[in-house]
């Protein structure tokens, strides 16, 4: 079975796949919109992918505060979730993605990578964190 992770910002979505044991997270893309509310496109890309893939489970990135407490970003992630529900008919898990964004950005220090080619690749690793975590909480 194979598992979606997003990463689900105001002008992107990173995504990544699960491999088809569910052992591992690989990076796929980076959707990006011009504006925050434009989602049709983003969903029919989310779509397509989930085909390709064959995807059964979709987890997405839940960005609560330091405390724990949600904000408005949390809130539009939620409404994401519900369209995305309806739209694919999977199940959309909600994952903590607190020090996602902080891990894609040193592992960006260790690789190397400045500048444009940095903010080109954040939101993919992003995914990818979100759902390598997952996948190792459910081997537990």
């Amino acid at each position: 079975m194979r598992i979606m992770g997003l990463d689900y910002g105001s002008k992107t979505v990173g995504v990544a796949i699960s491999d088809a044991l569910g052992l591992t997270a690989q990076g796929k893309e980076i959707i990006r919109r011009e504006r925050p509310n434009q989602l049709r496109r983003t969903c029919a890309r989310i779509e397509e992918l989930i085909g390709e893939y064959e995807v059964e489970q979709i987890v997405l990135g839940l960005p609560l505060r330091m405390d724990g407490s949600e904000g408005e970003r949390a809130e539009f992630t939620r409404e994401f979730k519900e369209m995305l529900e309806r739209r694919t008919g999977l199940d959309v898990i909600l994952w903590d993605e607190r020090l996602t964004t902080v891990a894609a950005d040193r592992y960006m220090d260790e690789a190397g990578r400045k500048g444009e080619k940095r903010k080109a690749v954040v939101d993919e690793i992003a995914a990818v964190l979100i759902l390598q975590g997952y996948l190792d909480s459910q081997r537990k």
